[in-house]
Order: structure tokens, then sequence, then C-alpha cells
């Protein structure tokens, strides 16, 4: 029980000592990428990029709902071999339509990622150096709950390697 005892004091006593060594920051993320021009910026830029592909899409709808209208207005003059072609030639706009909103949604978040990742790799490079310049071990980011730095003698990767035997 003493052993017990003893080895529990002791490693409280590392592990106050080690926190008294430590430098902890924290800083929100979010908030320090909107102060950032860049990211006014990347706001207008992706706008405008979604602003045209909103338009093309409002043409491909207007197209589709024109050809629904003519169906609807002339079926009654049309064979059944030219309602059949009509009623393809409509549901080809349409799966074109929803299509193109799948691939304009997956576009406009390439988009978003091609233009904040300059402005990211921007704020870690600052992040970075104001952790080493002020001899942080961490740096949190208390806006996603997450570290932004973390000093490479803290990496105790390769003692739980040897732990496990790997």
């Amino acid at each position: 029980m003493k052993k017990v005892l003893l080895t529990l004091v002791l490693s409280l006593a590392v592990m106050l000592s080690t926190q008294a060594q430590s430098k902890f920051g924290y800083l929100n993320s979010n908030e320090l990428l909107a102060m950032m021009p860049e990211s006014q910026s990347m706001q207008e830029e992706l706008q405008t990029y979604a602003k045209g592909l909103e338009s093309q899409l409002t043409a491909m709808q207007a197209e589709y709902e024109k050809k629904v209208v003519e169906y609807q207005q002339n079926e009654t003059s049309y064979t059944d071999i030219i309602k059949e072609d009509k009623i393809r030639e409509i549901e080809g706009i349409q799966q074109r339509v929803v299509e193109f909103q799948k691939n304009a949604q997956q576009s406009l978040g390439e988009k978003e990622a091609e233009l904040f990742t300059p402005i990211r790799e921007k704020a870690m490079a600052a992040i970075d150096k104001v952790a080493k310049e002020g001899n942080y071990t961490f740096i949190f980011d208390s806006g996603a709950g997450s570290f932004l730095y973390a000093a490479e003698s803290e990496n105790i990767l390769n003692l739980v390697k040897s732990k496990l035997g790997l």
C-alpha cells in the first residue's frame, strides 16, 4: 500500500512539474480566419462563382418548364410516337437539371476548398511562428475544440508504439 501511495505521489509530482514547464495558449480559429482580409475576398469570389452556377441552373429549369408547358398545350395534337419522343426529351432535360444540381454543389465545395486552403495555411504558419517564439507547448482552438499546435517534444507516439511492441 505504501508503494502504491508513493508511486501515486511521485507520478503527481512529475505531472505537476511537467505542467509547470508547459505553456498553453488558445485562440478561436474561426474568429481569426474571419478577420483576415483574404477571407472577405474569398467569400466574394465564391459568391460570384455560385451566382454563375445558379444562373445556369435557372436557365436549365426554364427550358424544362417551357418544354413541359409546350407538351401540355399540344398533347392532344401529338401522335403516340411524338408524345413518347417529347416525354423522353422532357425526362432528359429533367435528368440534366438534377445532375447539374449535384455537380454544381460538388463544384462549389471544391472551389471553396481551393480558395480557403491558402488562407488556412497562412493562418497556421502564423500560429506556428507565435507558438515557437512564445515557447508554447500546446495551442488549442477554442472554436473547434482541437489542437492547432503541439510541440514535437510532447509527441509520445514512439513510447506508445514501444508499449505495444510495434
